[in-house]
């Protein structure tokens, strides 16, 4: 039996992404698509920050096109059934116009923002200054409220000049002007090994003194953040760590969360009744897990719609980037094609 993913498949209309049923004129030609309750936008890159405008015209063109980076083969993702869409950014301020258009349809919408401090560092060389990006943040909290917007600051890194003291000092810095826009955090620490084009990117750029936090390391940067948390009152989740975090009070949490869901959108009942709230929660947790993602992610299935090689922010530990240099061309036949609607970007040199 194939494993349910969380959509079912239609058949739509490539002028117009319009759903078509069995006998309408047009069914056997129309493509084939997916139709998610939740997509997410996207772990892949970051599209409010750059491909917000892109992004809107495949919502009222009913659909987007999306690339298995691992096969290459094309999948077109239907918006027909969509209730959520969960957007991760490092910048979304050129996006809030379109998340007003969004919040006044039928679209509901969770944000994942970074909001990490590594200025000192230059890790981050493509994203606005963090007083500005903190302004972002205080501004989408007013639009969207504290419960759709999340914290994250991912990942936790540590380097030949940056230690577990001050790093923690820069989590405090920006967490003392955030924790009352939020109402959750979720932290994740850095994963070279995993990640052999982490490696490579963080070498090409200068960077070879960049690591992983040893055991004992995160063990202690978990306990000193739970101890700012004291003040912070925030739920804090880590993503898709398999570290035993539970003695700092944190839990092997999901950024696209069950109970996020179910407290923000009970009144609609479509999503209701794909997340049925009236069951064991746990038992619906366990149901609903997105097995596209590692073993200790506990997000509930959505479909992500973003492509790598695509993120401009030009972060040095990037892992969803190849190469500067792809980045680039991608971004440039972007602007060049925009008006074409669909983006299909070249994932290899």
């Amino acid at each position: 039996m194939a494993r349910w993913k969380g959509w079912e498949k239609v058949r739509i209309r490539r002028e117009n992404g319009a759903v078509l049923a069995p006998g309408d004129p047009g069914y056997p030609a129309g493509l084939e698509a997916i139709a998610p309750i939740i997509i997410s936008a996207s772990r892949s890159t970051d599209i409010p920050a750059f491909y917000g405008d892109w992004f809107m015209d495949r919502l009222r063109n009913g659909y987007a096109a999306w690339i298995n980076p691992f096969s290459g083969k094309i999948q077109y993702v239907s918006f027909s059934r969509a209730r959520v869409f969960v957007f991760w950014s490092k910048n979304p301020r050129p996006f809030l116009p379109a998340l007003e258009d969004l919040e006044a349809g039928t679209g509901h919408t969770l944000v994942l923002y970074t909001l990490n401090d590594y200025e000192d560092e230059g890790l981050e060389p493509g994203v606005p200054p963090l007083d500005e990006r903190i302004r972002t943040f205080a501004e989408l909290s007013s639009r969207i409220g504290t419960g759709r917007l999340t914290w994250r600051f991912d990942p936790i890194l540590l380097s030949d000049t940056l230690t577990a003291s001050r790093l923690l000092e820069k989590i405090q810095g920006v967490g003392d002007r955030v924790s009352r826009l939020t109402r959750q955090m979720v932290i994740s620490f850095i994963d070279i090994g995993r990640y052999p084009r982490v490696r490579r990117n963080l070498a090409a750029a200068g960077y070879p003194g960049v690591r992983e936090p040893t055991a004992g390391e995160i063990q202690a940067i978990s306990r000193g953040i739970a101890e700012l948390n004291e003040d912070w009152g925030l739920a804090i989740h880590a993503c898709g760590e398999d570290t035993d975090l539970s003695a700092s009070g944190i839990g092997q949490g999901a950024c696209i969360s069950y109970e996020t869901l179910v407290r923000e959108f009970s009144g609609d009942r479509p999503l209701m009744g794909f997340l049925r709230p009236e069951e064991d929660h746990r038992v619906r947790e366990r149901e609903l897990k997105d097995r596209g993602q590692r073993r200790w992610c506990n997000c509930v299935a959505s479909k992500d719609i973003g492509h790598y090689s695509t993120c401009m922010h030009g972060c040095r530990y990037c892992y969803a980037n190849a190469t500067p240099a792809l980045v680039k061309r991608n971004y440039r036949q972007y602007c060049l094609n925009r008006d074409r609607g669909l983006f299909l970007p070249a994932l290899v040199e």
